[in-house]
């Protein structure tokens, strides 16, 4: 089977929370065999929407427990199907017989994610609410909670479709003009074209800007501490997270290879890759650490950029064109305890500090927070979670709309078209429209059992 497909009259079950032995367990099921699978747990058919006490019987009628029931009927519940939720004591033992019981009478296992996958397939949700689903669910604080139900919620959502109608619209008059190829593009509306067009692009690309902020609420921010060798980045490193996690010492080349460490600064998420110090030689462990840290530099949003105070410039032209992809840049002038009381004020966007006396850590931290959540430093009202697929997504549909206006401008209609209707179809990967199956699976297969 497909690893997207869902097999017809499948109805699958699955232990949806459990919150311990003194709590409450759901074994929840999906598919047109609920309803049956519940009253023959119960010993009556359980109303719709209403909970009601029920005691859940194994085949011979022993008692496995005692709880409640409640039956959603299709198409009203989370999934589109007939949907049943039987609560029981948050007993692990009790939780797994009342599912092996359900799967005795004809319910099989959920896949991860499957409830949600079944959501997305029955129209209840697009595919960027169901991987809010996940989102919310994996939140490690308050802020980032309320950005993942404010997609759920569809803000995300029906800010992407608004500009997909847009560009459906641009479609469908460029390929109407491509019928009328003998007659100058200017008659048929052309300044109009290209003003809908350029307003569709500042449109996805504000929109770009806060999901790309979401992702970075979502996911933290990916800082790659980068320098000469004995400028202090393991050092630095060690600081922010707050414990030994480097190896510190005067010799230059320590550091051989990449060392990950995941962070929370004041209530930011950081994952910090120390690599090993960029500069020209090195034996051959050490140049291959040098490489390493370049490929980090490619996916990185921020390069942390540690130097000497005393030689800022020093080393500097071995990792220059290594930060030339990287999108944010923050120059840190270490050891600034050692600088003469006359030396003068650090250049400007660079922070001066002390890791070992101490010194301008709290701007640091300001500005990490202030790069990961923008200028305010805080998430702004209405901000949603958005992943990496779908940044990647809103960017090449992005690109697509260059090229489609500058076919525009080019008076090239065919070129136009085909890049209208690849951005379109970027955006339809955002929401789910236009997906195939297999990243379907992929994208649910990362989902908890029971969601």
């Amino acid at each position: 089977m497909d690893p997207g497909a869902i097999e017809a009259g499948d109805t699958i079950a699955a232990i949806a929370t459990a919150a311990g032995a003194a709590g409450v367990g759901i074994v929840r099921l999906s598919g047109p065999r609920s309803a049956g699978i519940a009253r023959a747990l119960c010993g009556h058919e359980p109303p719709p929407r209403r909970a009601v006490r029920a005691e859940f019987r194994e085949a011979d009628g022993t008692l496995i427990d005692d709880g409640l029931v409640l039956r959603f009927v299709a198409p009203h519940s989370f999934t589109g199907e007939d949907v049943a939720e039987l609560q029981a004591h948050g007993s692990p033992v009790l939780l797994q017989r009342l599912l092996a019981r359900c799967l005795e009478l004809g319910a099989r296992l959920a896949r991860p994610g499957e409830f949600s996958e079944r959501a997305f397939r029955n129209g209840k949700l697009d595919l960027a609410q169901a991987e809010a689903v996940a989102d919310l669910i994996e939140a490690s604080d308050l802020r980032a909670a309320r950005a993942a139900r404010r997609a759920l919620d569809g803000t995300f959502s029906r800010r992407v479709e608004a500009i997909a109608a847009a560009v459906l619209a641009l479609r469908v008059q460029v390929e109407a003009a491509i019928d009328f190829a003998d007659e100058p593009l200017d008659t048929l509306g052309g300044q109009a074209l290209s003003r809908a067009l350029r307003d569709a692009r500042e449109a996805l690309a504000s929109l770009l800007a806060d999901a790309e902020r979401g992702r970075r609420l979502r996911d933290g921010l990916h800082a790659v501490i980068v320098g000469p060798p004995n400028a202090g980045k393991s050092s630095l490193l060690n600081t922010l997270a707050g414990s030994e996690r480097a190896i510190v010492t005067a010799v230059a080349g320590t550091t051989r290879d990449l060392l990950v460490e995941t962070i929370r600064a004041d209530g930011v998420e950081l994952t910090l890759v120390d690599t090993a110090g960029l500069r020209e030689g090195g034996d051959a462990i050490e140049r291959e650490g040098m490489r390493r840290a370049r490929a980090e530099l490619e996916r990185a949003d921020l390069a942390l950029v540690v130097v000497d105070a005393r030689e800022p410039e020093a080393g500097a032209v071995a990792f220059a064109d290594a930060l030339a992809g990287v999108p944010r840049q923050l120059w840190v002038h270490n050891k600034a305890d050692l600088l003469p009381a006359d030396a003068p004020p650090a250049p400007a966007g660079a922070l001066r500090i002390s890791v070992l006396a101490g010194t301008g850590l709290d701007a640091l931290h300001a500005r990490l927070r202030e790069l990961a959540l923008g200028e305010a430093g805080e998430a702004p009202e209405g901000a949603f979670s958005a992943r990496a697929r779908q940044v990647d997504a809103l960017r090449r549909a992005a690109g697509e709309l260059q090229a489609a206006a500058a076919a525009l401008e080019a008076g090239t209609l065919d070129l136009a078209a085909e890049a209208l209707r690849l951005g379109h179809d970027a955006l339809g990967e955002v929401t789910g429209r236009v997906v195939p199956d297999v990243l379907l699976g992929h994208i649910f297969s990362t989902f908890c059992i029971g969601k």
